[in-house]
């Protein structure tokens, strides 16, 4: 079972389907695509929210639907949870 989805192949970022749990191993699917990967989870990531698919140094652009959405505060490793306490929005 998928515990989360990407939207497009090259997407940093994730959208967790269920409640993932630290150190758990998880399978990530792509919408564009139907292709897949896995990965371990480093944090526990609440449903809805996202998961880190690549490691990102602080600055860095955070992409979904193959766009710039947000940038990195801090360095976020791959499985790692993303949100506002490690990124902020590209919009403003």
């Amino acid at each position: 079972m998928h515990k989360a989805l990407a939207h497009n192949r090259g997407d940093h970022v994730a959208v967790a389907v269920a409640p993932i749990t630290a150190g758990e191993h998880i399978s990530v699917a792509y919408l564009d695509d139907e292709g897949e990967q896995s990965l371990d989870a480093r944090t526990d990531v609440p449903y809805g929210h996202k998961i880190a698919l690549a490691s990102l140094e602080p600055g860095a652009p955070v992409l979904e639907y193959s766009t710039q959405v947000a940038v990195t505060r801090v360095a976020i490793e791959a499985g790692a949870h993303v949100h506002t306490h490690n990124v902020m929005t590209a919009r403003w």
